[in-house]
Protein backbone atom coordinates (compact mmCIF):
# COMPACT_ATOMS: atom_id res chain seq x y z
CA UNK A 1 0.00 0.00 0.00
CA UNK A 2 1.55 3.26 -1.30
CA UNK A 3 -0.16 6.22 0.97
CA UNK A 4 -0.14 9.73 0.53
CA UNK A 5 -0.84 11.99 3.41
CA UNK A 6 -1.58 15.86 2.66
CA UNK A 7 -2.01 18.13 6.15
CA UNK A 8 -1.44 21.56 6.65
CA UNK A 9 2.32 21.77 8.47
CA UNK A 10 4.11 19.69 10.81
CA UNK A 11 1.75 18.58 14.24
CA UNK A 12 2.97 17.78 17.35
CA UNK A 13 -0.43 15.09 17.61
CA UNK A 14 0.13 13.93 14.10
CA UNK A 15 3.44 12.98 14.08
CA UNK A 16 3.54 9.93 16.51
CA UNK A 17 0.52 8.63 13.88
CA UNK A 18 2.87 9.34 10.80
CA UNK A 19 5.51 7.29 12.83
CA UNK A 20 3.08 4.42 13.09
CA UNK A 21 1.87 4.45 9.71
CA UNK A 22 5.29 4.44 7.88
CA UNK A 23 5.38 1.15 9.63
CA UNK A 24 2.46 -0.46 7.83
CA UNK A 25 2.94 1.00 4.91
CA UNK A 26 5.00 3.22 2.35
CA UNK A 27 4.04 6.21 3.44
CA UNK A 28 4.49 10.02 2.30
CA UNK A 29 3.47 12.85 4.13
CA UNK A 30 3.57 16.20 2.39
CA UNK A 31 3.22 19.76 4.17
CA UNK A 32 1.32 22.65 2.42
CA UNK A 33 3.34 25.21 4.77
CA UNK A 34 6.25 25.18 7.18
CA UNK A 35 5.01 26.99 10.19
CA UNK A 36 7.48 29.64 12.09
CA UNK A 37 7.53 30.45 15.19
CA UNK A 38 5.59 33.22 14.61
CA UNK A 39 2.81 31.33 13.18
CA UNK A 40 2.53 29.91 16.72
CA UNK A 41 2.19 33.17 18.49
CA UNK A 42 -0.53 34.30 16.03
CA UNK A 43 -2.37 30.59 16.80
CA UNK A 44 -3.24 32.04 19.95
CA UNK A 45 -0.27 30.76 22.12
CA UNK A 46 0.65 34.16 22.91
CA UNK A 47 4.56 32.96 22.88
CA UNK A 48 6.82 33.18 19.80
CA UNK A 49 8.36 29.13 19.96
CA UNK A 50 9.20 25.84 18.23
CA UNK A 51 8.19 22.32 19.53
CA UNK A 52 10.84 20.67 21.30
CA UNK A 53 9.89 17.24 19.97
CA UNK A 54 11.00 16.05 16.50
CA UNK A 55 8.30 16.46 14.53
CA UNK A 56 9.37 15.09 11.00
CA UNK A 57 11.48 11.77 12.18
CA UNK A 58 10.26 8.54 11.17
CA UNK A 59 8.41 9.01 8.21
CA UNK A 60 9.08 10.17 4.23
CA UNK A 61 7.74 14.24 3.89
CA UNK A 62 7.97 16.46 1.25
CA UNK A 63 7.65 20.11 1.85
CA UNK A 64 5.23 21.88 -0.84
CA UNK A 65 5.74 24.94 -2.14
CA UNK A 66 3.56 27.23 -1.03
CA UNK A 67 2.39 30.23 -3.44
CA UNK A 68 0.27 31.93 -1.20
CA UNK A 69 0.91 35.50 -0.31
CA UNK A 70 1.28 36.02 2.07
CA UNK A 71 1.42 32.09 3.10
CA UNK A 72 -0.30 31.58 6.33
CA UNK A 73 -3.01 28.75 8.04
CA UNK A 74 -5.38 31.34 9.37
CA UNK A 75 -7.23 31.71 6.12
CA UNK A 76 -8.18 29.55 3.26
CA UNK A 77 -6.33 30.88 0.76
CA UNK A 78 -2.91 30.63 2.97
CA UNK A 79 -2.07 27.39 1.58
CA UNK A 80 -1.93 27.53 -1.93
CA UNK A 81 0.04 24.53 -3.56
CA UNK A 82 -0.40 23.59 -7.23
CA UNK A 83 2.12 21.23 -7.66
CA UNK A 84 0.55 18.55 -5.00
CA UNK A 85 -1.33 17.34 -8.53
CA UNK A 86 1.81 16.51 -10.15
CA UNK A 87 3.00 15.31 -6.84
CA UNK A 88 0.06 12.44 -6.62
CA UNK A 89 0.70 11.65 -10.23
CA UNK A 90 3.79 11.16 -10.05
CA UNK A 91 3.87 9.06 -7.05
CA UNK A 92 1.83 5.71 -8.08
CA UNK A 93 -0.11 6.26 -4.85
CA UNK A 94 -3.09 3.80 -3.76
CA UNK A 95 -4.65 6.31 -1.95
CA UNK A 96 -4.94 9.25 -1.14
CA UNK A 97 -5.13 10.97 2.72
CA UNK A 98 -6.07 14.85 3.36
CA UNK A 99 -7.12 16.56 6.84
CA UNK A 100 -9.73 18.31 5.97
CA UNK A 101 -11.23 20.57 3.19
CA UNK A 102 -10.75 23.87 5.22
CA UNK A 103 -7.77 25.02 3.49
CA UNK A 104 -7.04 25.74 -0.57
CA UNK A 105 -4.39 22.66 -0.83
CA UNK A 106 -6.81 20.54 0.63
CA UNK A 107 -9.32 21.20 -2.43
CA UNK A 108 -6.18 21.39 -5.22
CA UNK A 109 -5.54 17.41 -4.01
CA UNK A 110 -9.06 16.36 -4.09
CA UNK A 111 -9.33 17.74 -7.35
CA UNK A 112 -5.81 15.92 -8.23
CA UNK A 113 -6.88 12.69 -7.48
CA UNK A 114 -10.32 12.86 -8.97
CA UNK A 115 -8.53 13.76 -11.92
CA UNK A 116 -6.12 10.81 -11.72
CA UNK A 117 -8.50 8.12 -10.26
CA UNK A 118 -6.85 8.41 -6.85
CA UNK A 119 -8.97 7.31 -3.94
CA UNK A 120 -9.01 10.08 -1.90
CA UNK A 121 -9.79 9.95 2.15
CA UNK A 122 -10.43 12.45 4.69
CA UNK A 123 -9.95 13.02 8.43
CA UNK A 124 -11.42 16.05 10.49
CA UNK A 125 -12.72 16.59 13.78
CA UNK A 126 -15.70 18.88 12.16
CA UNK A 127 -18.90 18.76 14.45
CA UNK A 128 -22.68 20.14 13.87
CA UNK A 129 -22.09 21.80 17.66
CA UNK A 130 -19.56 24.31 16.23
CA UNK A 131 -21.00 27.91 16.08
CA UNK A 132 -22.06 28.89 12.27
CA UNK A 133 -24.07 32.05 10.78
CA UNK A 134 -27.41 31.07 9.71
CA UNK A 135 -26.79 31.03 6.11
CA UNK A 136 -23.53 29.06 6.40
CA UNK A 137 -25.80 26.25 8.09
CA UNK A 138 -28.00 27.04 4.99
CA UNK A 139 -25.43 26.84 2.34
CA UNK A 140 -24.08 23.46 3.76
CA UNK A 141 -27.39 21.78 4.02
CA UNK A 142 -28.03 22.13 0.47
CA UNK A 143 -24.03 21.72 -0.68
CA UNK A 144 -22.52 19.19 2.06
CA UNK A 145 -24.20 16.05 1.18
CA UNK A 146 -22.97 16.29 -2.73
CA UNK A 147 -19.73 17.85 -1.70
CA UNK A 148 -18.95 15.32 0.94
CA UNK A 149 -19.11 12.33 -1.24
CA UNK A 150 -16.57 13.56 -3.41
CA UNK A 151 -14.54 11.73 -1.04
CA UNK A 152 -14.10 7.77 -1.22
CA UNK A 153 -13.91 7.31 2.81
CA UNK A 154 -14.49 9.48 5.78
CA UNK A 155 -12.18 8.91 9.16
CA UNK A 156 -14.71 9.80 11.81
CA UNK A 157 -12.68 11.03 15.21
CA UNK A 158 -15.20 10.27 17.77
CA UNK A 159 -18.88 10.58 18.47
CA UNK A 160 -19.81 13.79 17.37
CA UNK A 161 -17.43 13.42 14.38
CA UNK A 162 -20.11 10.31 12.89
CA UNK A 163 -23.07 12.65 13.24
CA UNK A 164 -21.57 14.73 11.44
CA UNK A 165 -20.77 12.92 8.55
CA UNK A 166 -24.58 10.63 9.46
CA UNK A 167 -25.87 14.15 9.28
CA UNK A 168 -24.80 14.92 6.34
CA UNK A 169 -26.45 11.53 4.41
CA UNK A 170 -22.92 10.11 3.88
CA UNK A 171 -23.24 6.46 3.68
CA UNK A 172 -22.04 4.30 6.41
CA UNK A 173 -19.98 1.43 4.81
CA UNK A 174 -17.57 4.07 3.95
CA UNK A 175 -17.06 5.72 7.22
CA UNK A 176 -14.13 4.24 9.34
CA UNK A 177 -13.31 4.95 13.12
CA UNK A 178 -10.04 6.80 13.33
CA UNK A 179 -9.98 8.18 16.99
CA UNK A 180 -8.31 11.36 18.19
CA UNK A 181 -5.45 10.47 19.83
CA UNK A 182 -1.76 11.31 20.95
CA UNK A 183 1.15 8.61 21.99
CA UNK A 184 0.19 7.70 24.91
CA UNK A 185 3.25 5.66 25.99
CA UNK A 186 5.02 8.62 25.48
CA UNK A 187 2.63 10.48 28.09
CA UNK A 188 2.34 7.73 30.77
CA UNK A 189 6.26 7.00 30.76
CA UNK A 190 7.26 10.49 31.49
CA UNK A 191 4.17 11.66 34.05
CA UNK A 192 6.02 10.12 36.95
CA UNK A 193 5.73 10.28 40.60
CA UNK A 194 9.29 11.81 40.22
CA UNK A 195 7.83 14.50 37.71
CA UNK A 196 5.02 15.00 40.16
CA UNK A 197 7.10 15.86 43.26
CA UNK A 198 9.73 17.74 41.32
CA UNK A 199 7.17 20.43 39.53
CA UNK A 200 5.29 20.61 43.20
CA UNK A 201 8.37 21.50 45.49
CA UNK A 202 9.21 23.99 42.90
CA UNK A 203 6.11 25.80 43.00
CA UNK A 204 5.65 25.42 46.93
CA UNK A 205 2.36 22.94 46.65
CA UNK A 206 2.24 20.31 49.16
CA UNK A 207 1.47 16.81 48.73
CA UNK A 208 -2.00 16.66 50.08
CA UNK A 209 -2.66 20.01 47.86
CA UNK A 210 -5.41 19.12 45.17
CA UNK A 211 -4.40 20.78 42.23
CA UNK A 212 -6.95 21.93 38.73
CA UNK A 213 -5.17 21.95 35.84
CA UNK A 214 -5.76 24.33 33.33
CA UNK A 215 -3.62 23.36 29.74
CA UNK A 216 -4.08 25.45 26.81
CA UNK A 217 -4.31 28.83 24.99
CA UNK A 218 -6.20 31.63 27.27
CA UNK A 219 -7.94 32.60 24.76
CA UNK A 220 -11.83 33.52 25.74
CA UNK A 221 -13.47 30.17 24.16
CA UNK A 222 -11.22 28.28 26.11
CA UNK A 223 -13.01 30.03 29.19
CA UNK A 224 -10.43 29.45 31.29
CA UNK A 225 -11.22 32.03 33.97
CA UNK A 226 -14.71 29.76 34.67
CA UNK A 227 -11.79 27.46 36.42
CA UNK A 228 -10.79 30.04 38.75
CA UNK A 229 -14.32 31.19 39.56
CA UNK A 230 -15.32 27.64 39.87
CA UNK A 231 -11.92 27.04 42.49
CA UNK A 232 -13.30 30.11 43.94
CA UNK A 233 -16.67 28.26 45.26
CA UNK A 234 -14.87 25.29 46.40
CA UNK A 235 -12.80 27.29 48.60
CA UNK A 236 -15.68 28.72 49.80
CA UNK A 237 -17.43 25.44 50.67
CA UNK A 238 -14.55 24.63 52.31
CA UNK A 239 -12.46 22.66 49.83
CA UNK A 240 -8.74 23.78 49.66
CA UNK A 241 -7.99 23.62 45.84
CA UNK A 242 -4.82 24.85 43.78
CA UNK A 243 -5.10 26.34 40.04
CA UNK A 244 -2.15 25.15 37.80
CA UNK A 245 -2.38 27.03 34.41
CA UNK A 246 0.01 25.25 31.56
CA UNK A 247 -0.72 27.84 28.95
CA UNK A 248 0.08 31.44 27.45
CA UNK A 249 -2.56 34.12 25.68
CA UNK A 250 -4.30 37.35 26.27
CA UNK A 251 -6.10 36.37 29.34
CA UNK A 252 -2.94 36.08 31.34
CA UNK A 253 -3.01 39.16 33.53
CA UNK A 254 -7.24 38.62 33.73
CA UNK A 255 -6.72 35.21 35.04
CA UNK A 256 -4.38 36.92 37.87
CA UNK A 257 -6.88 39.59 38.61
CA UNK A 258 -9.51 36.49 38.79
CA UNK A 259 -7.86 34.63 41.12
CA UNK A 260 -6.59 37.57 43.64
CA UNK A 261 -10.76 38.19 44.24
CA UNK A 262 -12.31 34.59 43.90
CA UNK A 263 -11.63 34.02 47.47
CA UNK A 264 -7.54 34.21 47.25
CA UNK A 265 -7.16 31.07 44.78
CA UNK A 266 -3.84 29.80 45.19
CA UNK A 267 -2.69 30.27 41.26
CA UNK A 268 0.60 28.45 39.66
CA UNK A 269 0.83 30.07 35.81
CA UNK A 270 3.67 27.63 34.25
CA UNK A 271 3.20 29.93 31.11
CA UNK A 272 3.74 28.17 28.26
CA UNK A 273 4.70 24.89 28.37
CA UNK A 274 6.21 22.84 25.47
CA UNK A 275 5.81 19.35 24.82
CA UNK A 276 8.42 18.06 26.82
CA UNK A 277 6.88 19.85 29.34
CA UNK A 278 3.22 18.84 29.51
CA UNK A 279 3.73 15.25 31.25
CA UNK A 280 4.95 17.13 34.80
CA UNK A 281 2.33 19.14 34.36
CA UNK A 282 -0.12 16.79 34.53
CA UNK A 283 1.23 14.58 37.25
CA UNK A 284 1.47 17.62 39.41
CA UNK A 285 -2.12 18.28 39.27
CA UNK A 286 -5.38 15.87 40.51
CA UNK A 287 -7.61 16.81 37.69
CA UNK A 288 -7.61 18.11 33.86
CA UNK A 289 -10.84 21.19 33.54
CA UNK A 290 -11.61 22.15 30.23
CA UNK A 291 -14.52 24.54 30.24
CA UNK A 292 -14.54 25.48 26.57
CA UNK A 293 -17.46 26.51 24.52
CA UNK A 294 -18.08 24.77 20.98
CA UNK A 295 -15.04 25.57 18.95
CA UNK A 296 -13.20 23.24 20.92
CA UNK A 297 -14.04 20.72 18.38
CA UNK A 298 -12.14 18.01 20.46
CA UNK A 299 -9.63 18.86 22.86
CA UNK A 300 -6.55 16.68 22.87
CA UNK A 301 -5.28 17.57 26.03
CA UNK A 302 -8.00 15.34 27.59
CA UNK A 303 -6.16 12.62 25.62
CA UNK A 304 -2.80 13.61 27.44
CA UNK A 305 -4.43 14.00 31.02
CA UNK A 306 -5.38 10.58 30.56
CA UNK A 307 -2.67 9.27 29.28
CA UNK A 308 -0.68 11.12 32.47
CA UNK A 309 -3.64 9.17 34.30
CA UNK A 310 -5.74 11.89 35.58
CA UNK A 311 -9.16 12.35 35.64
CA UNK A 312 -10.99 15.06 33.00
CA UNK A 313 -14.01 17.34 33.57
CA UNK A 314 -15.19 18.81 30.35
CA UNK A 315 -17.89 21.05 29.12
CA UNK A 316 -20.68 19.51 26.90
CA UNK A 317 -19.19 21.63 24.54
CA UNK A 318 -15.88 20.02 23.79
CA UNK A 319 -15.80 18.16 21.12
CA UNK A 320 -14.89 14.54 22.98
CA UNK A 321 -17.04 15.16 25.95
CA UNK A 322 -19.20 12.26 24.80
CA UNK A 323 -16.75 9.83 23.91
CA UNK A 324 -13.86 10.86 26.85
CA UNK A 325 -16.43 11.70 29.47
CA UNK A 326 -19.82 11.21 29.41
CA UNK A 327 -19.85 7.85 30.79
CA UNK A 328 -18.31 9.10 33.86
CA UNK A 329 -16.12 6.86 34.37
CA UNK A 330 -12.88 9.13 33.88
CA UNK A 331 -14.39 12.19 34.23
CA UNK A 332 -17.46 14.35 34.07
CA UNK A 333 -19.52 16.58 31.42
CA UNK A 334 -21.03 19.97 32.82
CA UNK A 335 -23.30 22.25 30.59
CA UNK A 336 -20.91 24.70 29.13
CA UNK A 337 -20.81 27.96 31.07
CA UNK A 338 -22.12 26.51 34.39
CA UNK A 339 -19.47 27.47 36.90
CA UNK A 340 -21.76 26.10 40.04
CA UNK A 341 -22.22 22.45 37.90
CA UNK A 342 -18.37 22.74 36.72
CA UNK A 343 -17.44 23.48 40.76
CA UNK A 344 -19.77 20.35 41.51
CA UNK A 345 -18.06 18.14 38.71
CA UNK A 346 -14.52 18.88 40.16
CA UNK A 347 -15.41 18.48 43.77
CA UNK A 348 -16.64 15.21 42.96
CA UNK A 349 -13.49 13.61 40.87
CA UNK A 350 -11.37 15.10 43.52
CA UNK A 351 -13.14 13.47 45.84
CA UNK A 352 -13.80 9.90 44.23
CA UNK A 353 -11.18 9.60 41.83
CA UNK A 354 -11.36 6.81 38.97
CA UNK A 355 -8.51 4.01 39.48
CA UNK A 356 -5.42 4.33 37.54
CA UNK A 357 -7.26 0.82 35.35
CA UNK A 358 -9.75 2.11 34.29
CA UNK A 359 -8.12 5.27 33.32
CA UNK A 360 -5.78 3.35 31.41
CA UNK A 361 -8.48 1.09 29.86
CA UNK A 362 -10.44 4.02 28.17
CA UNK A 363 -7.21 5.97 27.14
CA UNK A 364 -6.32 2.81 25.49
CA UNK A 365 -9.33 2.74 23.47
CA UNK A 366 -8.30 6.92 21.91
CA UNK A 367 -4.53 5.45 20.97
CA UNK A 368 -2.26 5.55 17.97
CA UNK A 369 -2.34 1.53 17.11
CA UNK A 370 -6.40 2.65 17.31
CA UNK A 371 -6.08 5.47 14.63
CA UNK A 372 -4.03 3.98 12.36
CA UNK A 373 -6.03 0.86 12.48
CA UNK A 374 -8.87 3.04 10.75
CA UNK A 375 -6.78 4.78 8.54
CA UNK A 376 -5.50 1.15 7.09
CA UNK A 377 -8.84 -0.20 7.07
CA UNK A 378 -10.26 2.84 5.02
CA UNK A 379 -7.29 2.73 2.41
CA UNK A 380 -7.78 -1.00 1.90
CA UNK A 381 -11.82 -0.55 1.38
CA UNK A 382 -11.05 2.36 -1.53
CA UNK A 383 -8.81 0.42 -3.30
CA UNK A 384 -10.39 -2.97 -2.85
CA UNK A 385 -13.48 -0.97 -4.23
CA UNK A 386 -11.77 0.68 -6.90
CA UNK A 387 -10.57 -2.67 -8.43
CA UNK A 388 -14.15 -3.88 -8.11
CA UNK A 389 -15.30 -1.31 -10.35
CA UNK A 390 -12.30 -1.47 -13.18
CA UNK A 391 -13.71 -5.26 -13.34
Amino acid sequence: MRLAVLTSHPIQYQAPIFRALAQRCDLTVFFAHSATSADQAAAGFGVTFNWDVDLLAGYKHVFLRNVATPPGLDRFSGCDTPEIGSRLREGNFDALLVAGWHLKTFIQALAAAKRIGLPALVRGDSQLETPRSFWKRGVKTVAYPVFLRLFDAALYVGERSRAYWEHYGYPRQRMFFSPHCVDNDWFAARATKEARAALRDRLGVGEEAKVILFAGKLVPFKRPLDVIDAAGLMRRDGLSVEVMVAGSGALADEMTSAAAAAAGVPLHHLGFCNQTEMPAAYAASDVLALPSDGRETWGLVANEALAAGRPIVLSDAVGSAPDLASDARVGRVFPVGNVEALAEALADVIGSPPSAATIAAKSARYSIGAAVDGIMDAAASVRSRGRMVAL
